[in-house]
């Protein structure tokens, strides 16, 4: 189906509409996110029309752009939607859970249409019990799942079975108005082979009906005047207008008011449709609707006063006469479309590589600005004060710059938690239990690219809360707990890091039933270990609380792939649990992976960066501050605490030249809640680095999360300060 739109896609006039397809698929994309996320915050009992109104417009875009570009499925499964909602709108119908229910699942089809037809590959959609369950609902019927569709009543929409994608746009409409024969009006035009346009569009797609000019077609100044037989809806035929003439050039109306507009002016104020009294009062008034029509100033945008409803002039059943709209039918709609519209306007899509590339040459810049300040220490400030204030200037705008790009890749957390949901909604109703999400710190920002793989990690443990915190209602109420448990996801920024939490108030971690099950496994578990040592047993490989497997969850791969991927990322995962309470998992990241603040530390003839929001302190050492524990363990007392002593020069074999110099600068770095002293040479300063990808590049080496180029073109590790501290416990 994709591919014969393609092929349809371009018109007589040379206009090839697949140029437009990414930007369609993309603000599909977004309506449909918008809409679920209506849908879910929509309260059934009292649904504000607002509300209502934004979700009928994302339905209604959608099924615009599809009915365009020929995507027949799509615009057959929106118009059914577009019919629903509309009635909701209208309140001839009441909301109602199943009613959420089926757009929600209509929503999740439309994603694979759409997918399907941007290339993504998957089987084709069977819509047909959606679009049963839709019109029984439009009906006012209880939804029946339908293995066949059903013949609907005489004006409810048959079943399209679109053969070629152009025939989408007269599929839908023969659904809703059937064939009719209309007056179309073009102008006025200053170059009337624009009209000829439209009527090369008629006869070359068959499908949308038959034209021909009326015979006192040049009765007016500057207008076209045609007779149209089609099935098609006037909405979808101004779409396809559009990209030929202005829309407001554009209207249709009935038959029988040709002999009154040969005698109008020249130039009437055409409107969209004149209201059900005033449609009549035209086959007999004369030029009187014409007037009127100005005088109330109906237009063709959504914005304009008096603005026609665009979706009921889709729905319209008359055979031969339009089914008009009251200039008065939902004022507050249009007036709903500004801020968007102004939304719109302040952003601008620019794709990810470009992004990219952008930051790679901040990057580059960043080592060369560095490598300009180390050349410039030894130049005297008097002599040279010019450049040196240059380089300042350089130096500070460098920052900025750095950070300004960096912002841009940055997106907030609700992009990720938008996702949560409706997910957890589904889960819950499979479980049979009652959950509520929270969601705090959706404005906190983080990388995109962490945001992309961070995604997985959170489904799995809003996923387990889910499963195996939340307890059943029953169990819940038994225990002194509200029948709905509680899910919170927050996120917030703790130095250079980001925090992101899980908690649920669920039944908790239980340690005698994770001791048990971890000898069951074969795993060293002595009633001695602590409790944040038991609940790291969950992270174990294959290891699982669950009494048997369901499909949600049981089988042992989640909790330690979670870590992994946290890990790799450089983030740490912690626990924190009370049984009969509930659970606390904190996933700490850093902000960003491409641009960092480090202190950089001399060891011999080598040079190490430190990130800087693992630092704590630094301070002068000396031998008989540190003890040595064990024979081989080494600590040092600082402020009666006792911290591993690891040294970088061993660690790293660095080599000496300089026998018998002596070590004499600690600085203390923090990670997973544990603390050492790193015992190097000398401090040489802190700055920015670009961190490179050094398994990537080379090969993954210990202890080394990556590289990074000095001013002096040098290149100097940036150490993994996470598995420093683990290799101190061991």
């Amino acid at each position: 189906m994709a591919d014969t739109s393609t092929d349809n896609s371009t018109s007589s006039a040379g206009i090839d509409l697949s140029q437009f397809y990414q930007v369609f698929f993309e603000e599909a994309g977004e309506n449909l996110e918008n809409m679920e996320q209506l849908l879910l915050e929509l309260d059934i009992e009292a649904a504000d029309d607002e509300e209502l109104n934004a979700i009928f417009r994302c339905a209604h875009s959608i099924k615009g752009g599809a009915a365009t570009f020929g995507f027949s499925d799509v615009a057959e499964l929106t118009h059914q939607m577009e019919t629903l909602l509309d009635k909701l709108r209208r309140h001839e119908l009441a909301p109602t859970a199943p009613m959420v229910d089926v757009l929600l699942q209509s929503g999740d089809a439309l994603k694979s249409m759409l997918g399907r037809h941007q290339g993504s590959g998957g089987a084709v959609v069977d819509t047909t019990e959606l679009l049963f369950n839709i019109r029984a609902m439009s009906s006012g019927e209880a939804p029946v799942a339908q293995a066949v569709p059903v013949v609907a009543p005489a004006k409810a929409a048959p079943v399209a079975a679109p053969a070629v994608a152009p025939s989408a746009t007269a599929t839908a409409a023969a659904a809703t108005s059937g064939q009719r024969t209309v007056e179309l009006r073009v102008g006025p035009l200053s170059d009337l082979a624009q009209a000829d346009n439209l009527v090369d569009l008629f006869k070359e797609i068959t499908d949308l009906g038959t034209i021909e000019p009326l015979p006192d077609a040049a009765a007016l100044a500057g207008i076209r005047r045609f007779k149209v037989s089609t099935a098609t809806a006037e909405s979808e035929l101004l779409d396809l207008f559009t990209f030929h003439v202005a829309r407001e050039q554009v209207a249709f109306v009935a038959l029988a008011d040709a002999p009154a507009a040969a005698s109008a002016p020249a130039d009437p104020g055409y409107g969209f449709f004149d209201a059900p009294e005033a449609a009549e009062a035209s086959a007999s008034a004369g030029a009187e609707p014409v007037a009127e029509s100005q005088e109330k100033g109906y237009g063709f945008f959504d914005n304009a006063p008096g603005a026609p409803d665009k979706a009921s002039a889709a729905a319209a059943s008359e055979p031969a006469v339009l089914k008009p709209v009251a200039a008065a039918a939902k004022p507050a709609a249009p007036k709903a479309d500004k801020p968007a519209a102004a939304l719109e306007a302040s952003t601008i899509r620019v794709s990810v590589e470009k992004v990219d590339q952008l930051i790679n040459l901040v990057g580059e810049l960043v080592i060369t600005q560095a490598m300009l300040a180390q050349n410039s220490r030894g130049l005297d400030p008097v002599v040279y004060q010019q450049l040196v204030t240059g380089l300042t200037d350089l130096d500070r705008n460098t920052r900025d710059l750095q950070e300004a790009v960096m912002s841009i890749r940055m997106i907030p957390m609700s992009t990720v938690f938008s996702r949560f949901p409706r997910m957890l909604r589904d889960l819950a109703n499979k479980l049979g239990k009652k959950v509520e999400l929270v969601t705090q710190g959706e404005a906190t920002e983080l990388d995109k690219g962490l945001v992309e793989k961070i995604t997985d990690p959170l489904t799995h443990l809003v996923r387990n809360s889910c499963d195996h915190g939340i307890e059943m209602p029953a169990d819940r109420l038994a225990a002194g707990k509200p029948d709905v448990g509680t899910i919170t996801l927050a996120a917030s920024h703790q130095g250079g890091s980001i925090v992101i939490e899980v908690r649920d108030d669920g039944k908790g971690l239980s340690r005698e039933k994770l001791l048990r099950k971890a000898r069951e496994k074969g795993i060293d578990a002595p009633d001695s270990m602590t409790d944040p040592e038991v609940w790291n047993l969950i992270f174990a490989p294959g290891f699982s609380t669950a009494d048997e497997v369901t499909d949600v969850s049981g089988r042992g791969v989640g909790m330690d792939v979670v870590k992994k991927n946290i890990t790799s990322l450089g983030g740490t995962v912690e626990i924190d649990s009370a049984e009969g309470y509930g659970m606390r998992v904190a996933v700490r990241l850093p902000l960003t992976l491409a641009i960092m603040d480090g202190m950089s530390v001399g060891v011999g003839e080598e040079v190490y960066i430190l990130p800087l929001s693992s630092v704590v302190e630094s301070f002068q050492v000396s031998t008989e501050m540190i003890k040595t524990v064990g024979g081989s363990g080494r600590v040092v007392e600082v402020r009666d605490e006792y911290m591993p002593v690891i040294e970088l020069e061993r660690v790293f074999n660095v080599p000496r030249f300089d026998w018998e110099h002596n070590s004499g600068i600690m600085v203390v770095v923090e990670a997973e809640s544990g603390r050492v002293a790193l015992l190097v040479d000398e401090l040489l300063g802190q700055q920015q680095v670009v961190v490179k990808n050094l398994e990537t590049n080379y090969r993954k080496v210990n202890d080394v999360s990556g590289a990074t180029i000095m001013g002096d073109g040098r290149v100097a590790l940036i150490l993994d300060v996470g598995s420093l501290v683990r290799r101190s416990r061991h």
